[in-house]
């Protein structure tokens, strides 16, 4: 399994009616919602993190054109310009797909955010955890990915308060 910028392994299980995500515990009564589902990021945040990276590019490619004297000019196939487009791509891909998440919400609002490169997985370990609340005895283990929503915490994000920076597991 690879792991993108900002991920890391976490063991999600259910045991004795509590569902552990790394090292918190959350009773199963309080789940209110289990869905699996693609995260696709918010378009006000996908413009504005496009517009610095042109913006680092742009500055990228008049200090290179700047180093070199001058000389680089668009359209010549040099190195520095084709050093450029990639970075700006790359850039692209990174902020434009949509990635597999598992959201569990609490009674309070708060949500456990996880994820896996599998969206069939997902819905699986959402199937299990729905069946854990209405059924005592089941027990079960599996192995996530913490996912890092960079707006209030890596793993559990918590409603109605400004600046909250949530806290990681």
């Amino acid at each position: 399994m690879t792991a993108s910028r900002g991920d890391r392994s976490l063991v999600l299980r259910v045991n004795r009616r509590m569902l552990w995500v790394g090292s918190a515990a959350i009773p199963l009564h309080n789940i209110t919602w289990v869905d699996a589902f693609k995260w696709r990021p918010d378009w006000r945040v996908v413009v504005a993190r496009f517009l610095a990276a042109l913006f680092c590019v742009v500055l990228l490619y008049i200090g290179i054109d700047a180093a070199n004297g001058g000389d680089v000019r668009a359209g010549d196939g040099s190195p520095p310009l084709l050093f450029v487009v990639l970075v700006l791509v790359v850039t692209l891909w990174g902020v434009f797909r949509s990635k597999p998440m598992l959201v569990i919400e609490m009674a309070s609002g708060s949500r456990v955010t996880v994820t896996l490169p599998s969206m069939d997985e997902l819905r699986q370990i959402a199937g299990w955890i729905a069946y854990a609340i209405e059924n005592p005895t089941v027990e079960f283990t599996t192995v996530v990915r913490q996912h890092n929503t960079n707006n209030y915490g890596p793993v559990v994000n918590m409603t109605n308060g400004r600046g909250n920076t949530g806290f990681r597991l």
